[in-house]
């Protein structure tokens, strides 16, 4: 991993060097905001430590400059302005973690670690359950090759269904999913939609794919 520190004081960023280092990690340690921007925009390090005081530019315009010109390596703020105030400020301006000073060495390399992490893992691209394959790229459904035509609803539906096949997928959880909301009406609405996607799907399966599960919901299952 490449990690850049940016931090004035002598102490802390030797230390912080000496510990990054020494967890076997790369990494630069820069003084002021200059040279610190000139590194973020021309080297490609895998997190940021970020001090707030520091000279030229503070910390969080040089953080907002940083995210102007397109740069989404994750930043760990590391300072002593530690009220709650501080921190909204740090975050909303496009910090993926807060650690105020005075800190414990562990506590930072785990926080790199785990804000790197974060920013490495991927959700998976295609979701295939038996015969049956959503592409999110492209929300392209094919069921033994076939494609299926699905409205946007129904795709909605088909996504949380896959994403949590063999599971049951509460009336609650669809309309929190479709509506962004905890409504659990008297209509039939979603058994509507259900009963739709369960007949577009149907009509090329060799097996009943969408199970209602008495007074639960629903489950997508596939040998």
């Amino acid at each position: 991993m490449e990690v850049l520190v940016i931090e004035d004081d002598p102490v802390i960023g030797k230390a912080a060097q000496q510990g990054i280092s020494e967890a076997g990690h790369e990494c630069v340690w820069v003084k002021d905001s200059a040279n610190g921007l000139e590194q973020a925009l021309t080297q490609r390090y895998d997190v940021i430590v970020l001090d707030l005081l520091i000279p030229g530019d503070p910390g969080l315009v040089l953080l907002a400059k940083i995210r102007r010109e397109g740069v989404k390596t994750p930043v760990l703020v590391l300072t002593a302005l530690g009220s709650v105030e501080d921190r909204v400020k740090g975050l909303t301006a496009g910090a993926d973690d807060y650690l105020v000073k005075p800190f414990a060495m562990a506590e930072l390399l785990a926080r790199i670690d785990a804000i790197h992490r974060r920013s490495t893992m991927k959700p998976a691209a295609v979701l295939q359950v038996g015969e049956l394959i959503l592409d999110l790229a492209t929300r392209r459904v094919t069921l033994g090759g076939v494609e299926v035509d699905l409205t946007p609803t129904e795709f909605s539906i088909f996504e949380l269904l896959m994403r949590h096949a063999g599971q049951v997928v509460t009336r609650k959880m669809l309309c929190e999913s479709l509506w962004e909301s905890d409504w659990e009406g008297t209509t039939n609405v979603i058994e509507v939609h259900i009963n739709r996607l369960r007949g577009k799907l149907q009509r090329g399966a060799k097996e009943t794919l969408i199970h209602t599960v008495r007074g639960r919901g629903y489950a997508l299952r596939a040998s």
